[in-house]
């Protein structure tokens, strides 16, 4: 199979946010890049794709398109998520199902759709952006926490099933970031008033965090960094605060953990 001199990368949601930094770095890399999204008109100049990820017919289409055109794909990013807030007792079924829809299953709709052609070239990258809430729980964000703590889940079995076909997969998780996903956030105030205003109160801590947090085209580098190394981690933090926090989350007791997190976000 000839092999193109330049590498071929899928972003999916990359016409904003961290995927249109993601999308960037990697042109100015010089990949080739096809970015997948539901938004018609785009600022980016990379080959844009009308695609609904939660759409499995869709992605398929989507992406065979791209192995068409170009015989090949090095990696795909999977961007494409949103987030959702409120008491778990208050949120309705419909927007727990929809915000795994997007974050959950349209990561695996566009993976099931890349990895025949991955398997069958013997080389490839999936890289899933999960994220720090998903190794550290945040409450009143419970049902996004839980969406990006089953992408860590699957990326790292992922991992093990298609490692003898030369495909590597990664989880990398942000931690604050300063996008549109905060003002993009699906929040709902259903049982404050019960709650203590605490729901309320949690949202606009993390949202002045986000504000506050790191620059979108930080997070795209280093997205766009693990798609071209050769030997990467199976989940990584971005930036070296949000790294040490995952640490300790994983050598503290759990009880201490809990209760620092409920001190920050749920008091």
């Amino acid at each position: 199979m000839r092999v193109k001199t330049k590498k071929v990368a899928v972003v999916t949601g990359g016409s904003n946010g961290i995927g249109l930094a993601t999308v960037e770095a990697l042109q100015h890399a010089g990949v080739i890049v096809y970015e997948l999204s539901r938004r018609t008109e785009v600022t980016h100049s990379a080959n844009h794709i009308v695609c609904d990820v939660t759409n499995a017919q869709a992605v398929y289409a989507a992406v065979n398109s791209v192995i068409q055109r170009e015989g090949q794909i090095d990696a795909i990013v999977c961007n494409a998520g949103f987030g959702i807030s409120g008491a778990v007792e208050f949120t309705d079924i419909v927007d727990v199902e929809r915000q795994f829809d997007v974050n959950f299953f349209g990561v695996v709709n566009t993976v099931k759709a890349a990895l025949p052609q991955m398997r069958a070239q013997c080389r490839g990258l999936i890289v899933i952006v999960s994220s720090v809430a998903g190794a550290i729980a945040i409450p009143f964000q419970t049902f996004y926490s839980a969406s990006k703590a089953a992408l860590n889940a699957y990326a790292t079995s992922l991992a093990n099933e298609v490692r003898p076909y030369g495909v590597t997969v990664t989880a990398v998780m942000p931690g604050d970031i300063s996008t549109g996903f905060t003002a993009a956030r699906n929040k709902s105030d259903l049982g404050d008033k019960e709650y203590g205003g605490r729901i309320s109160r949690s949202v606009a801590k993390m949202e002045h965090d986000e504000q506050r947090g790191m620059k979108a085209a930080v997070a795209g580098k280093y997205i766009c960094k693990q798609c071209l190394k050769k030997r990467i981690k199976p989940i990584s933090a971005i930036g070296l605060s949000y790294k040490f926090l995952c640490v300790l989350a994983k050598v503290l007791p759990q009880r201490l953990v809990s209760r620092i997190v409920y001190q920050m976000y749920a008091k």
